[in-house]
């Protein structure tokens, strides 16, 4: 899979202890160069200029088109009543998701409404950090054989990060997460 980054997500994915684990998910994550403008924390660029070293981080400069397209999907978060606005670069991750078929990686709540409301987005995939560590444990990247376990790895993101998951969303995730290890363990048996 390939991902396209803002900068909210970024930056609270580099503060993770476990950060590099997005890439077990993620062969290679695009970050348009308006995103890493605005970083300012230290130790958020030299996560990321490693991870460019390691080209598991991909730096680009949008083409004219996709900052048109981007600046014309910001100007409609502003003029929605009730719709959570837009920065230019989340725009532009979903200018790029759109265009190519990749994820886009954000915590921006307007990233996920504007999907609902643009139709040309609907197709946009977009996920936060809970869907990237959801994934992770459903593909088994990280092993969990508990209920304690999975819920450790939410919350010892929380606490690095300072980000807080929903709490319904969270139970969703977490169930779900333990659905799909019961029915490994259920097929494992009758084997």
């Amino acid at each position: 899979m390939i991902g396209v980054a803002d900068t909210c997500f970024l930056i609270d994915w580099a503060r993770f202890s476990q950060r590099d684990l997005l890439f077990e998910l993620f062969e290679l994550v695009l970050v348009p160069e308006q995103v890493l403008a605005e970083v300012r924390s230290e130790s958020t660029l030299l996560w990321l200029s490693r991870q460019l070293g390691r080209r598991r981080l991909r730096l680009f400069t949008p083409l004219p088109r996709q900052l048109e397209e981007a600046y014309r999907i910001v100007r409609a978060s502003y003029a929605i009543h009730g719709l959570r606005r837009l920065d230019l670069p989340e725009a532009l991750c979903l200018v790029v998701g759109r265009e190519h078929g990749y994820m886009v990686l954000t915590e921006n709540r307007g990233a996920l409404m504007v999907r609902e409301v643009l139709p040309e987005l609907s197709d946009v995939v977009v996920w936060r950090a809970l869907e990237v560590l959801r994934e992770l444990l459903l593909r088994q990247h990280v092993s969990a054989r508990s209920e304690e376990e999975v819920r450790a790895l939410f919350r010892r993101y929380e606490e690095e990060t300072l980000h807080i998951f929903p709490r319904d969303e969270l139970e969703a995730v977490v169930e779900e997460v333990l659905r799909s290890a019961r029915g490994r363990g259920a097929r494992g048996a009758e084997a």
